[in-house]
This record gives structure tokens, C-alpha cells and sequence, in this order.
């Protein structure tokens, strides 16, 4: 179906309703005027006559609905709009002005006056010696020869019709073009946290997978019981890491076994504290939102010279999760490149909760320190 045929059924609605409400009003006219005088006979000749009118305007209605303010509204071609709405404006003058009743007497004869109307004799045959003061009146009360005030009656009400259609046409579809956005920026909304899901995935996998490679040779066994703990994990990232929310419970068990495996990799100059909530509310969270700071903790706060430090915390209260994560501050900063994740982290929480979370980041000499609070 071609563009300009297109339009909301509410708005076909609307123009329904009004024309329908147009020719039925005639009706309730007359029918009133019959009831509240008797003298006034319902005469359907009279409702033809308007609806005779009504329907002249119909016609051009449908004219400019579907075929010229798609032109200005859809195609923006207002040149050809209001070149052609002047023409059909023009051709609705002289259709008008030959359509009208003629008041023109033929030369020599004049209409009856209003005491010849009344039973009063007749006047001598007219012509410019015998002109009366009714004669005058008559010819003051004729329409203009070429516009009268139907004419421009009719043209004010077609050209107020023409607007109104504008006026609702452009509301829907500026109604529809904003709907149309909404949908285009939830797509892209979920474009770009399945982009970042993906994007922290790997960085993850390659952490583990480089901590895997450093168990291998010093103790083959906690390497085994290591690839065990990353099957569990790669099967959360493979079937909970796509979806919007996952429950609580099964993020702070993930994290659980993301730890156990990073504390294979140390030895006890490594303090390890977690502390997660035994029990947890039936409520979900966005998924692998929380492992870029644990990831960041381990791969900055750790020193193989001193002793070190990671704490990582969470707590529920209020409807929203309190996440804590403190490391202590390697004596050499870790260069290595495609440490993304707290990147991504702060761009997903701008895209799932926009301002309605709190996220402190202190950065000292020694100590780095992230809270997180987020409703849930």
C-alpha cells in the first residue's frame, strides 16, 4: 500500500465521526423545528439541499486527506501542495459561482415588490423613469456580480476544513514518528548491552584462563579442580549472561566460585575477604554486572612483594543491593592492555538505570575502593 494511504485507524475514527455528526445534524435541525412549531412541516427536500452541499464538501475532503496533505506531510513537497490546493480551490470558486440561484431580471422587467408580494397592485413596467425606493433596495440587496457572501462563506469553510485535516494529520504523525524513535533507541538500548556483555565475557575468560595456565605447572591437581570450577562459570556466562535479570542468588554464587578459583593462584600474602548475604530476596539483577570490580580488584591490588588485601562485600536493603569492593594498590601499576571492564561496567549502568544508582570510586595512594548501589 503506498505511503499516503496509510493512516492510524484513530484518525479515520475522528473523520467519521465528524461527518457523521455533519449529516445528521440537518436532521435534529428540522426535526426540532417540528416539534416546537407546528406550523413547520418536515420537508426532506430541504435536507437534501443540505446534504447536497455537504457532500460537494466530502469530496474534496477525501481529495486533500489521501491524495494532497500526504504531499506536505509525508512527502514535504510544499510547492506541488499548494500549487495544486490553488487549483482545486479555484475550480470550487467557479463551481460555486455557476451553481448559485441568478437574481438577473430580464431588460424592462423587475421582481416583485413586497406589497405586490402581499396582494398589492402591480407596478407599471420598469425601466429608469419609474424606479421606487424599492426598486433601489432590491438592487443594493443583489449579490455581487461575480463573489457574493456564500462564495466566500464556502471557501473560508473549505480552506478551515483543509487546515483541520493538516492539523490532525501532522499530530499523528508526528505521534507516530515519536513512536517510531522509542522503539529505534530501545533497539539500540539493547544493541549496546549485548555488545558490552560480549565485550566483558572474553576479558573475563582471559583472566581465568591466564590464572589456569599458572596453576598447570605449579599444582596440576588444583588445575583440574580449576577447569571444573570455570565449566561451572562458562555455563552461567553461556545461559544467564544473555538475559536481562538473573536472581541475586545465582550472581553472588558466581562470584563465590570466581574467588575460590583466584585464591588457588596466591599464596597467604594474599588476604581474601568476601562476605555475601547467606539468604537472598526472590529479586533479580542485570548479569556479570558485578565481576568487573572484583576482576579489577585482583588484577590491580595484588602484590607478589607485600602483603595485600582484597575485600569484597554485599548487603540488601531497601530494595537495592550495597556492593562493596577495597583492594590495596600494587607498587607497580598492571599495564597490560584490555582492561575494559569498568569501563563497560559504567556504561552499563547508565544504560539500565540512567541517574538512579550511586557508584563511588575512591582512588588513594594505597587503598581502591568502589560502592555500588543499585535498586533491585
Amino acid at each position: 500500500m503506498m505511503y499516503w494511504m496509510k493512516q492510524s485507524r484513530q484518525e479515520n475514527l475522528i473523520y467519521l465521526a465528524v461527518w457523521v455528526l455533519l449529516f445528521v445534524a440537518p436532521l435534529l435541525s428540522l426535526y426540532v423545528r417540528t416539534v416546537s412549531d407546528a406550523n413547520v412541516v418536515f420537508d426532506w427536500a430541504e435536507v437534501l439541499l443540505v446534504w447536497r452541499m455537504f457532500l460537494v464538501f466530502l469530496l474534496l475532503f477525501l481529495l486533500h486527506n489521501f491524495l494532497l496533505a500526504p504531499l506536505l506531510i509525508h512527502a514535504h513537497r510544499r510547492v506541488l501542495y499548494f500549487s495544486i490546493v490553488t487549483m482545486v480551490m479555484a475550480a470550487f470558486i467557479v463551481y460555486q459561482c455557476s451553481s448559485r440561484p441568478h437574481f438577473n431580471a430580464p431588460r424592462g422587467h423587475r421582481p416583485p415588490s413586497r406589497m405586490e408580494m402581499h396582494g398589492g397592485h402591480p407596478r407599471p413596467p420598469f425601466d429608469d423613469h419609474n424606479r421606487g425606493p424599492h426598486d433601489r433596495e432590491f438592487r443594493r440587496q443583489m449579490p455581487p456580480p461575480i463573489v457574493g457572501e456564500r462564495d466566500i462563506l464556502s471557501i473560508v469553510v473549505l480552506l478551515l476544513m483543509f487546515g483541520a485535516n493538516l492539523g490532525i494529520k501532522g499530530y499523528f504523525r508526528s505521534r507516530e514518528d515519536r513512536k517510531r524513535l522509542a522503539e529505534l533507541e530501545h533497539q539500540n538500548l539493547e544493541q549496546q548491552l549485548e555488545y558490552l556483555r560480549y565485550q566483558i565475557n572474553p576479558h573475563f575468560f582471559m583472566n581465568t584462563l591466564n590464572n589456569i595456565h599458572a596453576l598447570v605447572d605449579i599444582d596440576p591437581q588444583k588445575a583440574q579442580e580449576t577447569i571444573v570450577e570455570l565449566s561451572k562459570m562458562m555455563r552461567y556466562v553461556l545461559y544467564e549472561g544473555d538475559r536481562k535479570g538473573v536472581p541475586l542468588s545465582k550472581e553472588m554464587e558466581f562470584i563465590r566460585t570466581y574467588v575460590t578459583l583466584m585464591q588457588l593462584r596466591y599464596t597467604d600474602k594474599v588476604t581474601i575477604s568476601l562476605d555475601l548475604p547467606s539468604t537472598l530476596p526472590d529479586r533479580t539483577l542485570p548479569p556479570l554486572l558485578l565481576i568487573s570490580f572484583i576482576e579489577n580488584a585482583f588484577k590491580h591490588g595484588v602484590s607478589y612483594l607485600h602483603d595485600s588485601f582484597i575485600e569484597i562485600g554485599a548487603a540488601v536493603s531497601d530494595d537495592q543491593l550495597h556492593f562493596t569492593c577495597r583492594n590495596s594498590k600494587a607498587e607497580t601499576p598492571n599495564e597490560e592492555k584490555g582492561g575494559v571492564g569498568l569501563a563497560n561496567v559504567r556504561k552499563r549502568l547508565n544504560l539500565l538505570y540512567d541517574r538512579n544508582y550511586t557508584l563511588r570510586i575512591r582512588d588513594d595512594a594505597t587503598v581502591y575502593s568502589v560502592e555500588l548501589i543499585i535498586p533491585i
